[in-house]
């Protein structure tokens, strides 16, 4: 008789609601592109004025327990302004299974990203939807940190809304790196794919230098927790339009919404749907696509 396998129980995660683990299997070596760490250890910015959650990497290797993630990419938050430090140490905690996302300043010199480089950073993220604790962006910061990390191959990635997507798009279309938008731009689930901004989205990724995290449903959904039903067409939509170019997140610990209100295992059924059950996409979504974006290596065979 085989042997009955028995799963350790499920503990309580924090930032997350609920115990179960995702309808389905995750790929080996399958990547949440996009969470913080947040860290007591760590100061927040001078002129942050709210308080940051608890979020060590030890709370976070509980939700790759769960949902069953092995890789990851950690963005440096708006909190911590541009130190980098809570960034680089759980970089230094998850090893070669994690890569960073820093944020710095337009006068960032070259030796500074040299050592962020060195210590697994791949890309910089500029935030054009929350007020920065540590000066104003621009687009010309796109442009200016864009020459300044092309030799390094690294991405910029932008968080912006619907309608900055749009006053920027000659910006965008002429970027010398390649170009994430993160949170799917913020698009309204209600226009869906019939919106100028996903228009433009579409023809950014058309154009072969721009990607798309798939991550942040719950930022447009008038619906809710935990389906997002209302996600469904878009997620789909863009799933069709660039599989080759898309990552997912959980953007854990999900400080946009109310303290563990987010259910991480229904996120991940989410882009279940958005690829049909698909399990060649999603694999490409999980494992193939933030390889080459994030540089990491082969999965180790099991």
């Amino acid at each position: 008789m085989a042997a009955v396998v028995v799963l350790p129980l499920l503990q309580p995660v924090l930032h997350s609601a609920g115990l179960a683990r995702p309808g389905f299997a995750l790929p080996s070596g399958a990547c949440d592109s996009h969470m913080h760490i947040f860290d007591p250890r760590f100061a927040p910015s001078k002129h942050w004025t709210r308080q940051p959650p608890d979020a060590p990497v030890a709370a976070y290797r509980q939700l790759q327990a769960r949902i069953g993630t092995q890789r990851a990419v950690v963005v440096t938050p708006s909190t911590y302004g541009t130190d980098n430090a809570c960034t680089l140490d759980a970089l230094a905690q998850l090893g070669d299974a994690a890569r960073g996302v820093a944020v710095v300043d337009a006068d960032v010199d070259d030796a500074e990203l040299q050592r962020l480089h060195g210590l697994g950073v791949r890309g910089l993220r500029v935030n054009f939807v929350t007020p920065q604790s540590w000066g104003t962006t621009t687009p010309q910061m796109l442009a200016t940190l864009a020459d300044k990390v092309a030799p390094l191959g690294w991405h910029l990635q932008v968080f912006v809304h619907p309608e900055q997507l749009l006053a920027m798009a000659a910006l965008l279309r002429g970027l010398p790196v390649p170009l994430v938008v993160d949170h799917m731009a913020r698009l309204d689930p209600v226009q869906g794919a019939e919106g100028e901004a996903f228009a433009l989205l579409g023809e950014l990724l058309d154009a072969g230098n721009t990607w798309v995290k798939l991550s942040g449903a719950y930022m447009r959904s008038a619906v809710g927790g935990p389906g997002y039903a209302d996600t469904l067409a878009m997620g789909q939509a863009l799933v069709r339009r660039a599989p080759n170019r898309l990552v997912w997140g959980s953007d854990w610990p999900h400080t946009t919404e109310a303290p563990g209100s987010v259910h991480d295992a229904a996120l991940v059924d989410l882009l279940g749907r958005w690829c049909a059950g698909d399990a060649a996409l999603l694999a490409r979504i999980l494992v193939d696509n933030p390889a080459r974006l994030y540089g990491f290596g082969p999965v180790p065979s099991s």
